[in-house]
């Protein structure tokens, strides 16, 4: 038996989530009440509480599903059940978390990372008028094809026909309007607030690069696999080199799942609301084992 930990990405979070981690673990308060200290502001509150409006914002959402992880993480930890655990990754802002929990950051320095990373990232959603669409049931091959016609890039590949395209809105929309021309039959236009995963947060790349040059990285104490490759990833060197890159290239997050099964993984834990990760793994391969943990009551077992 070994165990790899899956960490959310945005668009997972929910009003409400980890209430029940605070209120029934000391664990849990302790690091909501740090992050509270550590940011300046009440995150406590917003995730609890919303509005929605508030919840769903860049620099808002990355931090709270990164202290709901980690919560997550460190009650599981202190009830003795993550022995078995070798392997962590994590969608998109979801790798820090996976970062956090093999050791390379402490919770205070993981935690200012994502912060700041939401932070550069909001700010270039607000300069850009970015778009995203799901397409569902198509090649990668037929994808790429898209792409280049409509200069727009591959943003997420999530699952054998489960790919998310991201570029400026004007030109997502025109791929979309063209799909059904080329043979694409769905395509789903993603509310979102800017063009995740593509060049247009390039700004956020390049301040998020100066950023990290003050981190230190720990060699981590479980294999992650980064978005970027699909593949292990332990250098500290080029873990730094993985978070900065992967601001504006494609989450590779089917070939980290396929990764962590050919290195020996046999069940998947999700840490984190909404049970995202877990569909998309059943969507890969239904014989693989996924469990997904987001309140108190689900820690009882």
């Amino acid at each position: 038996m070994a165990t790899a930990l899956l960490f959310s990405g945005q668009g997972a979070q929910k009003v409400g989530m980890g209430k029940s981690l605070y209120e029934n673990s000391a664990t849990a308060r302790a690091l909501y009440d740090e992050a509270n200290r550590v940011l300046g502001w009440d995150l406590v509150k917003v995730s609890f509480e919303g509005p929605d409006a508030e919840l769903t914002q860049t620099k808002v959402c990355q931090v709270a599903l990164f202290v709901h992880g980690m919560a997550l993480h460190s009650i599981l930890k202190e009830q003795g059940k993550l022995d078995d655990v070798k392997f962590a990754f994590g969608l998109s802002l979801g790798e820090v978390t996976a970062l956090t929990a093999a050791g390379v950051f402490d919770f205070a320095t993981g935690l200012k990372v994502v912060a700041e990373r939401g932070r550069l990232m909001q700010l270039a959603c607000e300069q850009t008028t970015g778009g995203m669409a799901a397409i569902l049931g198509e090649e990668r091959a037929t994808i790429y094809d898209l792409c280049a016609a409509f200069d727009i890039e591959a943003a997420n590949f999530n699952a054998p026909g489960q790919i998310i395209v991201s570029g400026e809105k004007s030109r997502v929309d025109a791929a979309a309007a063209a799909a059904k021309d080329r043979g694409i039959k769905k395509v789903i236009p993603l509310n979102v607030a800017g063009a995740y995963h593509s060049r247009l947060m390039e700004p956020a790349r390049a301040a998020f690069a100066t950023y990290l040059q003050g981190v230190v990285f720990h060699t981590p104490q479980l294999t992650l696999f980064t978005n970027t490759t699909g593949q292990a990833v332990s250098e500290p060197a080029a873990m730094r080199e993985a978070l900065v890159k992967q601001v504006v290239s494609s989450v590779l997050w089917e070939d980290c799942m396929r990764s962590a099964v050919a290195a020996g993984a046999t069940t998947f834990l999700e840490l984190g609301p909404g049970g995202v990760l877990a569909g998309l793994a059943k969507r890969t391969d239904k014989a693989w084992v996924v469990k997904s943990l987001a309140e108190f009551s689900d820690l009882a077992a």
